[in-house]
């Protein structure tokens, strides 16, 4: 109830606002943070139908199928899953109200309008979604190397496999010493938060 009425308050329309920290608990998508899993919000995007929540391990994504109705449809996207691409920020016009920050997050294409006096705002969460995209790109090349250069390692070592070792020993340590370098490498090159980064670029 509080939430409705704090919606009103706020001065929402059609066009997304951007929501102020203190405002945070006001929003519906908040009850959806993982507080408890050290999930922070470090962006919000508020219209009356729709909730964009940026928090540094997931975009939440509170949809609604119109203004008018109460029904909503929750959505949450985590970004070690889903990559961020084609992300673009299309400013405003001499007569234009609003202005557009668009992406691809997975599969899904998103794109929102913000009314245009947020255009600051909307540069500082551009920059981040940029930086998050670029880490999560370099992050699956790594993880690419790294799975090729296991396999190489694998063939070779079966290839000069003396005759005298027990296939079953050989393949023991092959198999032990594989998971443990994929442990370590997934760990450092499969980021889950990103709340660096927009400590980094969030100033507005």
């Amino acid at each position: 109830m509080f939430k409705k009425i704090a919606s009103d308050a706020l001065g929402l329309s059609d066009v997304g606002s951007v929501i102020k920290p203190e405002d945070y608990d006001k929003v519906d998508a908040d009850d959806y943070v993982m507080h408890e899993d050290d999930e922070k919000i470090y962006f919000l995007i508020k219209s009356k139908a729709d909730e964009y929540c940026f928090t540094n391990k997931a975009l939440i994504h509170v949809d609604g199928e119109s203004a008018a109705s109460k029904k909503r449809t929750l959505r949450r996207y985590p970004y070690r899953n889903h990559h961020f691409t084609n992300i673009e920020l299309e400013t405003a016009g001499t007569i234009d109200l609003d202005v557009e920050i668009k992406f691809q997050l997975g599969n899904t294409l998103f794109d929102i309008e913000v009314h245009k006096k947020f255009i600051e705002e909307l540069k500082d969460l551009y920059k981040s979604l940029l930086k998050i995209a670029e880490i999560t790109e370099e992050n699956q090349i790594f993880n690419e190397y790294a799975k090729d250069s296991l396999q190489y390692a694998s063939t070779t070592l079966q290839s000069s496999r003396s005759h005298e070792t027990k296939l079953s020993e050989e393949f023991h340590q092959i198999n032990e010493s594989a998971f443990d370098w994929l442990v370590k490498t997934k760990a450092e090159y499969h980021t889950k938060d990103f709340g660096p980064i927009f400590d980094l670029f969030i100033h507005n």
